[in-house]
């Protein structure tokens, strides 16, 4: 695997859903079933089956074949997909700041033109997994108020804490990368504005745009630089 399948893999594992279904796997160390882990998760199985299969395209993920009942022979049934871990290994206790993310993209970046200092191509490969996350809203959500309200909630499991304002404009009051922003301010601005507007396009929401830089309120509130404006 190389650093961009990485990157999408600690991506994936960003949205609590996955984090659940990825832990329980990992306790059980034996295949299982869609309804089985979709019952460890409180979800349905149909959601249950969409988030798996996105991990197993992520290569976080395998899947076989067989009889959960333990039956063989006529009428004993189909095999079921099952899944269980590849040996690749993922730390999945994020926090809300997000670091193995932010180091991911960093170093994906860094593996590409880094002529500039790697700040451009850290902008495109965050504005990539931004795209990747917001196209997933498109699938769970066909309406533009069910796509918005998805792409809300990214951002909310993501840490950013999303919240309106009087004007009508969201503003983001966690910078998740606020440590790192410290010492690396213009780098980590530019990556988050960069993460949710692919996010945005991504999920096709084109009358909101992202808007902001760093000021001081912002610095002292420890917020994200990052404003959304248009509704």
């Amino acid at each position: 695997m190389n650093s961009v399948d990485d990157l999408t893999a600690v991506a994936l594992l960003a949205e609590p859903v996955r984090q659940r279904l990825y832990r329980y796997l990992r306790e059980r160390r034996e295949p299982v079933g869609r309804e089985e882990a979709a019952g460890s998760a409180g979800i349905s199985a149909k959601l249950a089956a969409f988030h798996l299969d996105r991990m197993v395209e992520a290569g976080l993920l395998e899947v076989d074949y067989r009889r959960l009942t333990g039956r063989v022979g006529p009428g004993a049934g189909r095999p079921a997909k099952v899944y269980s871990l590849t040996e690749r290994s993922f730390e999945i206790t994020l926090p809300p700041t997000r670091y193995a993310l932010a180091a991911s993209m960093m170093a994906t970046a860094l593996s590409g033109d880094a002529s500039d200092g790697g700040q451009a191509t850290l902008e495109q490969v965050a504005g990539e997994v931004g795209e990747m996350l917001g196209e997933e809203t498109r699938t769970l959500a066909r309406t533009r108020n069910g796509r918005r309200d998805a792409a809300l909630r990214q951002l909310e499991q993501l840490g950013f804490e999303p919240q309106p304002r009087g004007s009508g404009d969201l503003v983001l009051r966690n910078c998740i990368f606020r440590e790192l922003s410290e010492s690396h301010r213009e780098l980590v601005c530019g990556m988050n504005a960069a993460l949710v507007r692919g996010l945005l396009s991504g999920a096709d929401l084109r009358s909101m745009r992202v808007e902001g830089r760093p000021t001081e309120e912002r610095v002292a509130e420890s917020s994200c630089c990052v404003r959304i404006v248009g509704r």
